[in-house]
């Protein structure tokens, strides 16, 4: 979903943007990107001083409190995957407090692929999400991220109208416990299919291909059961509950580690699920814009219904 916006790039940005090009580059085109939820994403097509073209993405951060960090944080994880088997971009420039642009601003290189949110061709798609999880935990960069973290608390969960009471006092009761103890990875730590690319050219599903892994901004240190939690969470608001977990599966099948013990699984799967309670709407609206209609704030708290209680039923 592309709209043409040359006039929403601003002189200081565009200038800035300029800086970084190679001599004899121009900027020909900017493109916005929608589905992004904390920044205004474009792609710009630069002309190359020997007749062809490229493209950069800039991420621009508006209005967001911590976008200093935020930056800060992406271009560090841009730059520790740098040379890595990771299919990341690569970083251009940043400048994280707006010393040269209107807004903070991120550049970076374009990847092929799409994001592909269709039931089709899910049953492909899962094995590869899995592998691709797998291969980012594998990663032992020379420096640690910072440590996971995770807002939700017993307190702040929103419990859907007509929701199974009894399943989800049960599963606010699991985070009130402290958190089980866990072998330190490498976390995307918003790794879901909103921020993986696909090459679907191939004429059928099965040759579907990741050719992107976007979003670092989270980019931490945890349980790799954390961020198989939340690809999963979304999953099952995406295609439904059995989807969310499978997905943990098929991580296994992957050569993924996940916790020795149910109790601990259970408690990663549960905080991630009940943390996507608190913003329901707010993570459906991209999806609706991308051309999934029926997935309604109302049907995506039906489907995180469904799939806390078959959490509780399947682990608790």
């Amino acid at each position: 979903m592309i709209n043409h916006d040359e006039a929403a790039v601003r002189p200081l940005t565009l200038a800035w943007v300029s800086r970084h090009l190679e001599v004899g580059e121009r900027i020909v085109e900017t493109e916005a990107l929608h589905g992004g939820i904390n920044a205004e994403m474009r792609r710009l097509t630069i002309g190359t001083r020997h007749g062809g073209t490229r493209d950069l993405v800039l991420r621009t951060l508006v209005n967001m409190e911590y976008a200093e960090d935020w930056l800060n944080r992406e271009a560090g994880a841009l730059t520790l995957l740098t040379g890595t088997d990771v299919p990341a971009p690569g970083l251009v420039a940043v400048d994280p407090t707006a010393a040269h642009c209107e807004y903070p601003s991120l550049l970076m290189t374009h990847l092929a692929g799409r994001t592909v949110l269709d039931d089709e061709g899910l049953e492909t798609r899962v094995p590869l999400l899995a592998r691709q999880l797998a291969a980012i935990h594998a990663l032992r960069p020379a420096e640690r991220p910072r440590k996971y973290v995770t807002l939700t608390t017993a307190d702040t969960v929103v419990v859907p109208k007509g929701a199974d009471a009894a399943a989800w006092a049960a599963a606010i009761d699991v985070i009130r416990k402290p958190a089980p103890p866990y072998e330190g990875r490498f976390l995307h730590r918003d790794f879901q299919p909103g921020n993986v690319l696909f090459d679907m050219s191939p004429p059928s599903p099965a040759g579907a291909r990741i050719t992107g892994v976007v979003d670092w901004a989270a980019t931490s240190w945890g349980p790799a059961d954390l961020d198989v939690a939340h690809c999963s969470t979304n999953l099952a608001l995406l295609h439904g509950p059995a989807w969310g977990l499978r997905f943990a599966e098929a991580y296994e099948e992957a050569g993924g580690v996940l916790a020795a013990a149910t109790s601990e699984r259970l408690y990663w799967q549960v905080r991630d699920a009940l943390a996507a309670s608190e913003e329901v709407q707010v993570v459906s609206q991209p999806w609706r814009e991308a051309g999934r209609a029926e997935l309604t704030t109302r049907a995506v708290e039906e489907r995180l219904d469904a799939y806390v209680t078959a959490l509780m039923d399947a682990l608790g």
